[in-house]
């Protein structure tokens, strides 16, 4: 048996033993690690190697950035930034069949780009936007998959961390030109729930009796532009190249914080240490798993894992669409059962060289495996942001996971298209010369 054949399964046995038992991932990731390269390595070698690796992989300039759109996030979530960015879709989405519900897309998608978390996304507008769905008759497990199948489109649509943490992993892909990537396909992916909402809400009748006169339409408009510049100035200034994605991560804190504070007045200084602590438990979480991460990626490539893995999927076919289609099956199924962080760190030393070997572009691979996870989240055993949808919007997951049936089929169209219509990924990179 071959050293990577050995040490793959290895990994996988053990990692998948563990995870079943309930270990955290982090630890199962670097157990599983060091007992791979162990058949070709000195113990104590093999153990200090990794534990040097953990500080190489996390003493990244490019990783501050994480935590700053985590604070930024969470300062934005609790200061009323939510409530005028539903009023801005509500003007958007006028008085359509299932109007509220293209509202909660439309929210979630602006939302979702402001804060990069789709979680946040399900919780804030989920909690607002259902009662009110519910006052005019919606059904609520309507109401609450057309919440949970579009929460997920804020990690597509920048700032987002996975991006970051894909960046870092693929060798130093350039962040700017991933956020851009992402625009088209996140708002796809919108477009296509929104049709399903179209289709579901004219046949049961669904529609808005609320109006905006003038001049709230002037009010609601001139209360969004605040936060509608958030993504302006910092999207507009790493792309213009005026700061990097670290420093923008940074103006996105300072400018949420002085927006909230003394802009909308939504959050008090004695509620910022409490915002300071649960930014910072998500990042230790984060950053734990990118330095352990970085064992499995030294153990792939001392062992030569990932060539297996491209002559193993080169052996089935050399059909480049047979290949991508067989890799995203791989990934939607792994994004069932593993948040989208660890299967980034996981899977791209894996897939990449393979899908690079065919001719695809690093910045199209990244779209198109972040895509594949974000379904992931919306999907059981793992989907958080399911849990959090259902929770928000009272309703029981079996019931609500048929009304989401439609909007995976809609979904899986869109994923189809990122895949083989590269432009979707690469047109926006290439009119800012990042292709």
């Amino acid at each position: 048996m071959s050293t990577a054949l050995l040490s793959g399964l290895i990994i996988l046995v053990l990692l998948v033993i563990m995870l079943i038992a309930g270990v955290p991932i982090a630890v199962a990731l670097g157990i599983s690690s060091i007992c791979a390269i162990l058949p070709v390595m000195d113990t104590s070698v093999a153990v200090l190697t990794g534990a040097q690796r953990i500080f190489s992989g996390i003493s990244v300039f490019s990783l501050l950035a994480i935590p700053f759109f985590i604070l930024a996030g969470n300062i934005m979530n609790k200061g009323g930034i939510a409530v005028r960015l539903i009023n801005l879709a509500k003007l958007v989405t006028g008085r359509a069949p299932g109007a509220l519900a293209h509202t909660n897309v439309v929210a979630n998608m602006l939302f979702g780009a402001i804060s990069g978390s789709g979680t946040a996304a399900a919780s804030a507008m989920g909690s607002i936007i259902g009662p009110i769905e519910k006052d005019e008759g919606y059904d609520p497990n309507f109401s609450a998959a057309a919440n949970i199948a579009t929460a997920p489109t804020g990690l597509l649509i920048p700032p987002s961390n996975v991006m970051i943490t894909f960046s870092l992993v693929s060798g130093g892909t350039s962040v700017a030109a991933l956020f851009m990537a992402g625009y088209i396909p996140g708002i796809l992916w919108g477009l296509a729930c929104m049709a399903v909402i179209y289709f579901i809400a004219k046949k049961k009748g669904y529609r808005s009796t609320s109006k905006f006169t003038g001049k709230e339409k002037i009010k609601v408009l001139l209360e969004a532009i605040p936060c509608l510049l958030l993504i302006i100035i910092v999207i507009g200034g790493i792309i213009g190249g005026i700061f990097t994605a670290t420093e923008g991560s940074v103006v996105a804190v300072v400018y949420s914080l002085l927006l909230s504070l003394f802009g909308y007045k939504s959050i008090k200084l004695k509620e910022i240490p409490q915002i300071l602590k649960e930014s910072a438990e998500m990042t230790g979480i984060i950053i734990f798993l990118i330095g352990v991460s970085s064992i499995m990626s030294w153990v792939m490539a001392f062992t030569n894992i990932p060539s297996l893995v491209s002559e193993g999927l080169l052996a089935i076919s050399d059909n480049k669409f047979v290949i991508l289609f067989i890799i995203n099956v791989i990934l939607l199924i792994v994004g069932t059962f593993m948040d989208m962080t660890p299967a980034c760190l996981i899977f791209t030393p894996i897939f990449l060289p393979v899908c690079t070997a065919l001719g695809m572009n690093t910045i199209h691979f990244g779209i198109m495996m972040i895509f594949n996870l974000c379904i992931g989240t919306i999907t059981p055993p793992v989907g958080t942001t399911l849990f959090v949808g259902v929770k928000v919007g009272k309703v029981k997951i079996e019931t609500v996971f048929r009304q989401l049936l439609w909007y995976f089929l809609a979904i899986f169209i869109v994923l189809m298209l990122v895949t083989y219509i590269p432009q979707l990924s690469l047109w926006l990179p290439s009119l800012m010369g990042y292709v």
